[in-house]
C-alpha cells in the first residue's frame, strides 16, 4: 500500500518575506527598481502635486512608474491586471513596497504622463550610452501596425458617416412601425417586443453618438490633401494595411542603433503610409542625443537602412540634407537584382500584356488621349503632379465608359478600378532624389548592407509584440498612445541594460 504525506488545504501559512530580497541582482526587476531611485530625475512629478499642506497623501510616482514597467516587462499591459498583480505577485508586491493602487489610480498615470515620458526615455538611454551600448555608425529605422483601442466599423469619411447616420435612424423608424404593427394586430409576444425595444434602443444610441461627432469634427484631410477616412472612436487613427489583415490602429515607428539594437527613438503615428516618417523621427532622436550630451551632428555619415514603403522624395531627401549615408531601396529592387535572375524565371507567369502610353493616341490640338477602345481620356487638370521627383501630367476617362469596357482587364491596373488614369511624363525636377537612391540601391555595397536591416529592427519587434505581448494598444489618442509605445521602447532598452551586466550588486 503507497504511503504519502498528507496535505490540506483550509490551514493557514504566514510566511516572512523580505521585499528587499525579492529584488535579485541581475532582473529585470531589479534594474527597474535601481534606474528608478538612482537614474531617473523623479523630481518632474513633484509639480503635479499640491497636498503638502491639506489632502490626502498620493501614491509616489516612483513606486507606480516601477510597477507599470514591470508589467509591460512581463506581458501585463491592462491596468485591472497590474493592480491584481500587486495583490498576489510577491515581486510586484516588493516593487510597491507592499502597497495596493487600483487600477482607477494606475490607468490615468500612464495616460498623464504626456510631459515626463521623453525625458525618462533619455534617461535610461543616457544609461545605455554611459555603458558603451550604443555604436553610433548604423541604425535602422522601421514601423510596427498594431490595432488601437476603437473599431473599424465607427470609420468612414464625413459622406459615409452621415449616410450610417440616416440608415440607423431609419432602421429605428422601420422598428417602431412594426412594433405598432404587431400591437394593432396582437401577434407579438411580450418577449418580441422587449427584443424590438433594445434594438430599436441601440441603434438610436448609435446614431447619436455619430451625429454628436460630426457636430464637432470636421474632415480629416491627408498628406495628398485629399479627404481620409475618420474615426469616431479614435479620431487619430486609421485604417492600415498588414500582414494580419486591415487594422484600425497605429503605426509605431523605431529608429534602432545596430551595435546592441537600443531603441534611440520611438514615436506612434496615425499613418500607415511611411512615405513622410523619416524626417520627425530623425529630428527627434537628433534632439535625443543632443540631450545625452553628443554633438547636432550625431548621426552624419552614419549608414541608415529602411524598407520599400520609405521610399519617397520627402524621406530620402531628409537623409541626404542630414549627411545619411541611406539605403532605401524602391518595390522593383529585387526584379534588377541579378542574384534573384533564376527566381524570376521560375515563378514568372504568363501575363496578358497591358495597355502602355503607346496604346494611347494623342490629339495635341484638344489636349486629349484616345484608348484603343476609342474613347477619349481627358486632362483632369492643368496643374502638374510630382511622383518620384518626375513631373506628371494626369488624364482620365469616363467611369460610365471605363466600368463596363470589353478591355479593362488590359488597361485598368485595380480591380475594383472604374476608370483609366492615364500618367504622362512632362519632365524631372532639378535633382531626382529617387533616381539617385535605386542607382546607389543596385551597387554591389548597396545590395550588401540593405539586408542588415532586417537583423537589426526586427527581432526589435518581435521581442515587443511576441514576448512583451504588445499586441495593440490599450490607450486612445496619438499622445496617449504615444506614451504606451514609448514606455514598450523604455522597458526594451532595460532589457539590453540587464542583459549587458548593469549593477551587478
Amino acid at each position: 500500500m503507497a504511503k504519502y504525506k498528507s496535505y490540506n488545504y483550509s490551514q493557514t501559512v504566514m510566511l516572512p518575506v523580505s521585499l528587499e530580497d525579492q529584488l535579485m541582482s541581475g532582473t529585470i526587476e531589479f534594474a527597474i527598481h535601481t534606474l528608478v531611485e538612482d537614474k531617473m530625475d523623479m523630481s518632474r512629478f513633484e509639480e503635479r502635486y499640491k497636498n503638502d499642506e491639506t489632502g490626502r497623501s498620493a501614491y509616489d510616482p516612483k513606486v507606480l512608474l516601477k510597477i507599470v514597467l514591470l508589467a509591460y516587462a512581463r506581458g501585463i499591459f491592462t491596468s485591472r491586471k497590474i493592480e491584481r498583480a500587486c495583490k498576489e505577485n510577491v515581486v510586484f508586491m516588493a516593487l510597491s513596497c507592499g502597497q495596493e493602487p487600483d487600477h482607477s489610480t494606475i490607468a490615468p498615470f500612464v495616460s498623464s504622463l504626456q510631459e515626463e515620458i521623453v525625458p525618462l526615455f533619455r534617461d535610461v538611454l543616457l544609461v545605455c550610452d554611459e555603458m558603451n551600448l550604443l555604436g553610433g555608425t548604423e541604425f535602422a529605422l522601421d514601423g510596427l501596425k498594431l490595432p488601437s483601442n476603437a473599431s473599424k466599423k465607427w470609420s468612414g469619411t464625413i459622406g459615409n458617416l452621415k449616410r450610417k447616420q440616416e440608415k440607423l435612424e431609419d432602421k429605428v423608424r422601420q422598428l417602431l412601425k412594426a412594433q405598432i404593427e404587431a400591437d394593432r394586430k396582437e401577434e407579438a409576444s411580450q418577449t418580441e417586443h422587449e427584443k424590438r425595444k433594445r434594438q430599436a434602443e441601440r441603434l438610436r444610441k448609435e446614431a447619436e453618438r455619430i451625429a454628436k461627432w460630426l457636430a464637432k469634427n470636421e474632415a480629416k484631410i491627408g498628406k495628398q490633401g485629399r479627404e481620409i477616412q475618420s474615426n469616431v472612436t479614435d479620431n487619430d487613427s486609421a485604417k492600415m494595411i498588414t500582414s494580419h489583415g486591415t487594422i484600425q490602429g497605429y503605426n509605431a515607428q523605431a529608429l534602432v542603433d545596430e551595435k546592441h539594437q537600443v531603441i534611440l527613438q520611438g514615436e506612434a503615428s496615425g499613418s500607415g503610409q511611411d512615405h513622410h516618417h523619416i524626417p520627425p523621427v530623425i529630428d527627434e532622436a537628433k534632439k535625443n542625443m543632443k540631450a545625452l550630451g553628443h554633438d547636432e551632428n550625431y548621426f552624419e555619415g552614419a549608414t541608415v537602412t529602411a524598407d520599400s514603403n520609405y521610399h519617397s522624395e520627402v524621406n530620402i531627401k531628409k537623409c541626404v540634407e542630414e549627411g545619411l549615408d541611406a539605403y532605401i531601396p524602391d518595390k522593383d529592387f529585387r526584379s534588377r537584382d541579378p542574384r534573384f535572375e533564376d527566381l524570376k524565371e521560375r515563378y514568372k507567369g504568363k501575363k496578358a500584356r497591358k495597355y502602355s502610353l503607346e496604346d494611347f493616341t494623342y490629339d495635341e490640338e484638344r489636349d486629349r488621349y484616345m484608348c484603343p477602345q476609342g474613347e477619349e481620356l481627358r486632362c483632369r487638370a492643368k496643374k502638374i503632379r510630382h511622383r518620384g521627383g518626375k513631373l506628371y501630367r494626369q488624364y482620365v476617362g469616363d467611369p460610365g465608359y471605363c466600368g463596363g469596357c470589353i478591355a479593362k482587364r488590359l488597361c485598368i491596373k485595380r480591380k475594383k478600378g472604374d476608370c483609366k488614369y492615364l500618367m504622362v511624363l512632362v519632365g524631372e525636377e532639378e535633382r531626382n532624389y529617387s533616381k539617385e537612391m535605386i542607382a546607389k540601391i543596385d551597387t554591389e555595397r548597396g545590395r550588401e548592407l540593405y539586408p542588415h536591416r532586417i537583423a537589426i529592427v526586427e527581432p526589435v519587434f518581435a521581442n515587443i509584440r511576441t514576448n512583451k505581448r504588445l499586441d495593440r494598444f490599450t490607450l486612445r489618442g496619438k499622445i496617449k498612445v504615444n506614451i504606451q509605445w514609448l514606455l514598450y521602447c523604455m522597458v526594451h532598452n532595460i532589457e539590453k541594460i540587464v542583459n549587458f551586466g548593469y549593477v551587478t550588486g
